[in-house]
């Protein structure tokens, strides 16, 4: 059932080039953890008060996983790692839910840009899952230097909580601190409210804004502190002396939600992998040009390693069948070879609708440079067999998750359910990379267009400046298609270790099962013939 020869030279370098883009990704997520530096996290420890991870782990059932989103959000941008705020999918009280909390170490927990991204995503898997939320609030509000990015879209979250709200999906919100202007909503719109005592600021407007608008003169706790919203304004639900308290009342309010998952769960007691997910570092070559067959990855995520394929003599480039994992059903989409031929395209979009048919979800498994070119294959009608596994896509209603394993170019990283077709989620392994094509590619095609255009006007054409432009452009593409520059901007939910894949899928799947699982029975769009 394998063939990965784990003992070899070959594996041995493929698992040494993983392990060394594995630590660099480890200091990536040290940047995420350190929030504001050591003296912004002393002085908030000074102050009797818990980091934003520590105020989810008391939060969270005990010896239970939490699959954080996003750690990367703003890696790589004038922003701090993590933008500011923890999100991530935990069990309470035997409930899923999404979990927010904002880091008051970076400027005080104020949003930027990408914390915005994130809450919004946050909120996006919570609607399309039906998770629970709980917010676990201390932020100024919107960092003001970049207000203008955040005030006209920041409006969203706001809409998010009452549309969470109205279609049943239950929202908290603990309040540890400041929760002030905009922020004041958070609670203002959520479920249920809890405050902690002498700790929670919530107020439209702080004592200076209110002696500047009206002359009057307040103080914090009359304004907006916890005991003035537990009696008198009735917005806080529940009065918590201390964080531990809140966080063991928000237990109990979760515990009171009546939650219940529709449909069956999973099957109990699945086997394991007969294959070891260690194998998976040395899987993927260094040089993405170079295929490897994902049937190496199937057999070490699924539930004993069974794998019933689909159609496994036509269009072989894309490896397609059914498996289990932890329990689950799942229909798998694997690139075996890179390139999507006709065939392919169209055993892809046959499959779905199989799925579909069946109520299974789909998990993607990526590794394409897209779908083929070329005089025949025009010909031949890759467009439109392209675009029928595109339409199945598109109009696929099971739920989708995607893993970018390594190439997801062009055109093939739509049809194989990309950001932009919304998977209920996406996460990429450190060898990924993605782009309109690959680099060597694009500075290629750029240079042919160029030297077309000097030919056109008659003119002699630099070589050397050509040499250097191409140079330059490669370089740039390959620093942009990086999975860390990708996860930094939100288009993935996070990048992985390939040894958690199993795990991450998992988790996943048990989320996605908090909504009913129901596939299109038709609705598909015209499939071109």
């Amino acid at each position: 059932m394998t063939a990965l020869d784990v003992g070899g030279p070959e594996f041995a370098e493929r698992a040494a080039a993983m392990t060394a883009r594995l630590a660099e990704l480890a200091a990536g997520h040290g940047e995420a953890l350190a929030g504001g530096g050591k003296k912004y996290q002393d002085r908030h420890r000074a102050r009797g008060k818990l980091a934003a991870r520590e105020r989810i782990e008391l939060l969270l059932d005990p010896d239970t996983p939490f699959l954080e989103l996003s750690p990367l959000a703003g890696w790589g941008s004038d922003y701090t790692t993590g933008a500011s705020l923890v999100t991530g999918i935990g069990v309470i009280e035997g409930t899923e839910c999404v979990v927010t909390a904002n880091d008051p170490t970076v400027r005080g927990g104020s949003s930027n840009p990408w914390t915005l991204k994130k809450a919004l995503r946050a909120n996006e898997i919570a609607f399309a899952n039906r998770l629970p939320v709980v917010s676990l609030v201390e932020s100024g509000g919107a960092d003001l230097p970049s207000q203008k990015d955040i005030f006209i879209p920041g409006g969203a979250l706001f809409r998010d909580l009452t549309r969470l709200s109205a279609a049943g999906i239950p929202t908290v919100a603990v309040v540890f601190g400041n929760s002030t202007a905009g922020g004041a909503y958070i609670p203002g719109m959520s479920d249920h409210v809890i405050m902690v005592k002498e700790r929670a600021k919530v107020f439209l407007g702080g004592p200076p804004l209110v002696k500047m608008a009206t002359g009057e003169d307040s103080d914090d706790e009359s304004l907006g502190g916890a005991d003035m919203h537990a009696r008198i304004s009735g917005l806080a639900d529940h009065f918590a002396l201390d964080e531990p308290d809140a966080l063991r009342t928000a237990r109990r309010v979760v515990a009171r939600l009546n939650i219940r998952k529709p449909g069956p769960g999973p099957r109990l007691d699945p086997a394991p992998p007969l294959f070891d997910a260690a194998d998976l570092l040395g899987v993927v070559p260094g040089d993405l040009r170079t295929p490897f067959d994902p049937r190496e990855v199937i057999v070490r995520i699924a539930d004993g390693s069974a794998f019933d394929e689909f159609k496994p003599l036509y269009g072989p480039s894309l490896a397609t069948g059914w498996a289990e994992v932890h329990g689950y059903p799942v229909g798998i989409l694997a690139n075996a070879q890179g390139v999507l031929f006709s065939a392919e395209s169209q055993k892809a979009a046959q499959f779905i609708q199989l799925a579909n048919q069946r109520d299974i979800p789909l998990l993607f498994l990526h590794n394409t440079t897209g779908y083929m070119v070329g005089r025949q294959y025009e010909q031949g009608g890759i467009i439109k067999h392209g675009a029928m596994m595109i339409n199945a896509v598109s109009n696929s209603r099971v739920p989708h998750i995607s893993v970018l394993m390594g190439a997801s170019y062009g055109a093939g990283h739509y049809g194989m359910c990309g950001r932009a077709f919304e998977p209920r989620f996406l996460f990429s392994w450190p060898s990924a990379k993605s782009a309109v094509m690959g680099p060597s590619q694009l500075a290629g095609v750029l240079s042919i267009v160029a030297r077309q255009s000097a030919a056109a006007r008659g003119l002699p054409y630099d070589e050397e400046a050509d040499a250097g432009l191409r140079a330059a452009v490669e370089q740039q593409i390959e620093a942009e298609s990086l999975p860390m520059f990708l996860s930094g901007r939100l288009y993935d939910d996070g990048v992985i270790d390939p040894r958690d894949t199993r795990t991450v899928l998992g988790l996943c799947l048990s989320a996605v099962h908090g909504a009913p699982v129901e596939g299109a029975r038709g609705g598909f769009g015209v499939f071109r013939m």
